[in-house]
């Protein structure tokens, strides 16, 4: 996300779908004030693209369908929208309304240095309010490099890390891939290396 453009002004959630409409940028809702998003990199894309591609045919015929980063979601029992990288809803509720969704059980975040320090804190503590989500996912964007959060059978949040080798478990819609599926066609760009004052990398 981006600063507000209008940073004084405060928009009920009717204002804020009206005056969206007209904007061409999409722009996230969080207490009263909108935000810009932001655009991401090819490789951003790309592994949002591997996910949807990922999670689509093993959703066909079930209850529950997946959104891209289009579709916004109401975090439950605030007046705040957001647009996630990947969603997926399996409950009869979200069919209720064509704009949003509000009862996600997967959310998948693809990180980049700008956003990375929001997802893993703020962003998870108002997703983690909804009773109906399972699975809050970070994907990193420069190693192949998998974070999950999940909330298990007694309600407790707990982290599993995955890296190359590993099987990914989204236990929210029962599927389980090698991480490389989802970064699929990658090509991560070289770090830069840092020099130190006597002119050394490290």
């Amino acid at each position: 996300m981006i600063a507000a453009r209008d940073k004084d002004r405060h928009f009920t959630p009717e204002e804020y779908f009206a005056w969206e409409e007209k904007q061409l940028e999409k722009h996230e809702l969080i207490d009263g004030r909108v935000y810009a998003m932001s655009g991401g990199t090819k490789n951003h894309s790309a592994i949002a693209i591997n996910f949807l591609l990922s999670i689509r045919p093993h959703l066909r015929g079930s209850n529950c369908n997946v959104f891209n980063s289009d579709l916004k979601v109401n975090i439950l029992n605030t007046p705040n929208y957001t647009y996630p990288d990947l969603s997926v809803t399996c409950d009869d509720r979200d069919r209720e309304n064509a704009m949003y969704i509000t009862y996600p059980c997967l959310i998948v975040e693809v990180l980049s240095d700008s956003t990375e320090a929001y997802d893993r804190g703020n962003n998870f503590e108002n997703y983690r309010r909804n009773p109906c989500l399972v699975d809050y996912v970070l994907v990193s964007s420069d190693e192949v490099a998998i974070d999950i959060y999940h909330k298990n059978d007694a309600g407790e949040w707990t982290i599993v890390s995955y890296r190359e080798g590993d099987r990914v478990e989204l236990k929210s819609i029962n599927l389980s891939l090698p991480i490389e599926q989802f970064y699929e066609e990658i090509v991560f760009e070289p770090q830069p290396e840092i020099f130190s004052q006597e002119g050394r990398s490290r």
